[in-house]
């Protein structure tokens, strides 16, 4: 009878990690939808600041090469 007692004890032990498990289970599904939401709201950090349109160019040219392309442009 003294190994019933243990027995009831680890499976008890065995039920309480079990569930605290399934709540830490739970509870990473809550925080996955709220990211999830998130992340599909209008802002995307990966075109933030674009504008549309002609952009700037990465570099200054030289006054002489702006002339000439503003000369080019009008025919």
């Amino acid at each position: 009878m003294a190994n019933k007692g243990r027995a009831t004890f680890a499976k008890r032990q065995k039920e309480i990690a079990r569930q605290e498990r399934a709540r830490e289970k739970a509870a990473k599904r809550v925080e996955k939808v709220k990211e999830k939401v998130e992340r599909t709201s209008d802002y995307d950090p990966d075109i933030a600041g674009i504008i549309p349109g002609p952009q700037p160019l990465p570099y200054d040219l030289p006054e002489e090469e702006v002339v000439k392309e503003d000369e080019q442009d009008k025919p």
